[in-house]
């Protein structure tokens, strides 16, 4: 039986790196946004330990149906894979499988795209069994529709040159029937998953006690932020997506109350599809939550934008129940400020009672927050027995592992 053409891993063995080389291609956007694609880009290449050896960003006019580029820019991306010794282009776009093929081809070197890009990382951190069947099904179902005609598999790739019909087109048919059954068990293991889950909600929401998920774009500091709140010790660094697992505990109000707290994987702009699909599992926490604390590292020249993107997934996930005054935010990493512009964001604070200036490497502002979280709750009739029973009389919430 043939193998199923999985999603290439680059040289991730030993931790030997490879040489790549990054083109960012623009149509309209400003030159301060398009330095943080780049860095962006370059930041996440580096996360699974590629070599960037060159990057460029490169301007369209119009996107060419069968490459995305134009015949002249294609060549030059020869020159530069020659003369950089590398055989690795990542594309800073979502480009269609079509034009993915024809680029290979015309290239002789392997193309990655935006999308493949961050499942390789995603697939990368997974540790648990739930993070990484959530991954493996969005690697499958992207790896689905990159499937091309083939007469047989090629270095474990999507397939090579071809022919219309004969044996190439069954042998594709072959690939998406076991794709089709990969996809099919991992929903059904996910499946039971949610079930476990569900059942934990239950319980969880028999304690009454406020249930409050972080969320926002990755490496912002939710789980600094986390450890900083819960006095726990859970996974920190400074990378992208050093969080994929819903992680929860118990957090102390100053009243000796505590409500439960919930870490969240990251966003990032251009989010793939197919991992918000397959990542339902873990999102779904952010749909039970009562409130959503929405980090934001403040010390980032396009904090705005990211804001707007976590905005725009959260939508996408909540859809009618998203509601703004369910949101706190939490600006991050005021320490990385300079004295102006530390200033000028404490006076916006004080206008905006749904905002708290924070920084959870120096241990500033949690009281506030804390306070803040406090008087919404105290606000909201649901938690009308947690506002006014006694903490003795109260049953406790063993931590959620």
């Amino acid at each position: 039986m043939n193998k199923v053409p999985y999603l290439d891993k680059i040289n991730k063995l030993n931790n030997t790196q490879s040489n790549c080389i990054i083109v960012t291609p623009f149509q309209r956007i400003n030159k301060e946004s398009l330095d943080y694609k780049e860095k962006e880009i370059i930041n996440l290449a580096e996360n699974i330990n590629l070599n960037v050896v060159y990057h460029h960003s490169i301007k369209i006019r119009k996107i060419s149906p069968s490459q995305y580029f134009g015949k002249g820019q294609a060549e030059n991306f020869k020159i530069y894979l020659k003369k950089y010794t590398s055989k690795l282009l990542i594309i800073n776009e979502q480009i269609s499988p079509i034009q993915q093929r024809n680029l290979e081809l015309a290239l002789n070197c392997k193309i990655l795209d935006r999308t493949g890009l961050i499942l390789e990382i995603f697939g990368d951190r997974a540790i648990t069994k739930n993070g990484r069947l959530q991954v493996d099904l969005a690697s499958l179902t992207y790896q689905k529709s990159r499937l091309v005609r083939s007469w047989t598999h090629l270095e474990r790739q999507r397939g090579g040159f071809g022919f219309m019909g004969g044996p190439g087109e069954r042998q594709i048919e072959s690939d998406k029937r076991q794709i089709d059954k990969k996809i099919n068990k991992i929903k059904n293991e996910l499946k039971k998953i949610e079930s476990n889950k569900s059942i934990q909600r239950r319980n969880r929401s028999k304690n009454l006690n406020p249930f409050i998920s972080l969320v926002g774009y990755t490496n912002a500091g939710k789980s600094t932020l986390f450890n900083y709140l819960t006095k726990e010790d859970v996974y920190v660094k400074n990378q992208l997506f050093a969080t994929l697992d819903t992680t929860m505990r118990k957090c102390l109000l100053n009243n000796k109350k505590h409500f439960i707290l919930s870490d969240t994987v990251g966003f990032i702009n251009d989010l793939p599809t197919e991992l918000v699909v397959s990542f339902k599992t873990t999102l779904d926490e952010i749909n039970f939550s009562d409130y959503l604390l929405h980090i934001i590292d403040i010390s980032n020249p396009e904090w705005k934008n990211q804001k707007k993107t976590v905005e725009n997934i959260l939508i996408s996930i909540l859809k009618n129940k998203f509601d703004q005054n369910k949101i706190i935010e939490v600006w991050n990493k005021s320490d990385l400020l300079n004295k102006e512009d530390l200033n000028y964001y404490k006076n916006h604070v004080k206008r905006n009672v749904n905002v708290i200036l924070l920084s959870s490497t120096l241990k500033e502002g949690k009281e506030q927050l804390l306070n803040l979280i406090k008087s919404k709750i105290k606000k909201n009739k649901k938690f009308l027995f947690f506002n006014f029973s006694s903490p003795t009389y109260r049953k406790k919430v063993k931590p959620l592992l």
